[in-house]
């Protein structure tokens, strides 16, 4: 006699994804070394690229293609699935900017995208977003202005975020999250996603 079993627990809902924490410079001819900044919630590309796709998508065409340089991502996946086709992934260790993601949308167009580091501070996070999407600016490469940020905004050993070990321990096992972004109001040079 043999045992058939179904599976009888009911299948989970597919939780939806945040948003994406992006900020792109208007529409126009764009000056200075950046489009904008995306500010990922973790180093996982697989979990991060279908919500900022979703969001450049309707604004940019398409993007069909994205490069990285390998420093910061410790897996980069060839293809990620996002919402109705698939982004190809590619890796380039000097020619692209650790802080930096390059996106490319078949027929409209090229873009780069300052990247700040998940662990950023929120503060530090808006700084680094109203830079890199300054209409004029910035004339420095992504990983010069995350640098300025730091120099300019020293965070002293006892006011700088938690990183994730020490959160774990501070509170007694369970992690902090930071808080979202404040959106800028009477600035109408950005477009600010998923704030």
């Amino acid at each position: 006699m043999t045992a058939t079993f179904e599976a009888t627990l009911p299948r989970p809902a597919p939780v939806a994804t945040p948003p994406a924490r992006l900020v792109l410079k208007a529409d126009g001819p764009s000056r200075g070394l950046l489009d904008g900044a995306w500010w990922p919630r973790s180093r996982d590309l697989l979990r991060e690229l279908p919500a900022l796709t979703d969001a450049l998508d309707p604004v940019w065409g398409r993007i069909t293609r994205i490069a990285v340089n390998p420093e910061h991502w410790p897996v980069i996946p060839h293809k990620v699935p996002v919402d109705g086709h698939v982004v190809k992934v590619g890796w380039f260790t000097p020619e692209i900017d650790p802080h930096k993601l390059l996106l490319l949308s078949y027929g409209t167009g090229r873009w780069d995208l300052l990247v700040i580091p998940p662990e950023t501070g929120a503060q530090s996070a808006a700084r680094l977003m109203a830079a890199a999407s300054d209409y004029d600016g910035p004339p420095l490469t992504a990983s010069a202005l995350i640098a300025a940020d730091l120099a300019a905004h020293a965070v002293s050993m006892a006011d700088r975020p938690l990183g994730a070990d020490e959160a774990w321990e501070y509170e007694g096992g369970a992690c902090v999250t930071s808080a979202a972004v404040p959106a800028e109001t009477g600035d109408v040079s950005r477009l600010i996603i998923g704030m």
